[in-house]
Parts: C-alpha cells; structure tokens; sequence
C-alpha cells in the first residue's frame, strides 16, 4: 500500500447526560461548532502585539436533529422543561460525540469531544407543510455548553 493517509469513518455515537442517542435525522444530525475564538490576539505600533487567552473559545453549541416524537425528543423535551420550570435546581448537561476512525489496515482509533455545562438555548421550532416538506418530521435542539475537549487517538 503507498504511503497515504487514509480515514474510514462510520458508527458515530452521540451521548447526552450518559443516553446514547439512536434514533437521530438524515444528514447533518449532530453538528459541534465553536462560535468564538481561543485567543485573542491585537498588534500596536511598531508590529508589538499582545496575546490572550479567550476562556469563551471553550463554549461550542451542538445541535441535534432527531425524529419528532421519538424516545430522544421525548427525553430532550423532558430536559428542556426541567430547565425551564426551575433553572437554579437544573443539573447541566454533559454530551459526548465521538468519531471511529478507520485507518484502511484494520486499526481503529477516535476522535472525541466530551462537552459539559450544557443547556438547551432555543425551544423547538415548527412548521405545517403539505408538500413533503420532510424537515417538518425533525425536531432541532441547540444546546450550548461552557466547557469542550478533544481527546484524539
């Protein structure tokens, strides 16, 4: 075999508060961002720059989009209204994802994110459609943690 990289990628999972979650949409169905930045950097006269570390390059929103209706909107639901009828007794979220990595010679590695500080930010949106509109089926929860770490190996 040439010396190239390769990566097989397959059987995602997604856990949230310890649930693995199973019965999520097509395409995009779990997505990890980081809306801010890690560092902070500004540069002055004479090309003096000043760095910092940004503690909010740590939050990243996940969003899910899993089957309306099914076991984990219902459980989603469930955290949601929690939150919102006592947030100060609110335990916060904690959430996993991890990636399984192939490298085409049978050895198998992952890429995981393990969030925590979690809350859901939006309620979930709907619409009534009568042409097939299939995202009408889909429930999309967006939660935003405070904390996030990468373990690869």
């Amino acid at each position: 075999m040439a010396n190239h990289v390769v990566s097989l990628v397959d059987k995602d999972t997604v856990k949230i508060n310890g649930r693995v979650l199973f019965d999520l949409a097509d395409g995009d169905n779990a997505s990890l961002s980081f809306p801010n930045e890690l560092m902070s950097v500004k540069t002055g006269k004479n090309g003096n720059s000043l760095y910092a570390f940004n503690e909010t390059g740590r939050q990243c929103d996940l969003t899910i989009r899993c089957v309306r209706g099914g076991v984990n909107d219902k459980y989603l639901d469930s955290v949601m209204r929690s939150m919102i009828k006592d947030p100060p007794s609110f335990v916060l979220m904690n959430a996993q994802i991890t990636k399984r990595i192939g490298d085409g010679r049978g050895v198998v590695g992952s890429d995981t994110y393990v969030l925590d500080g979690g809350v859901i930010v939006k309620q979930v949106e709907t619409k009534v459609n009568v042409e097939g509109d299939t995202e009408q089926s889909l429930s999309v929860y967006t939660l935003k943690f405070t904390n996030s770490e990468r373990r690869i190996n």
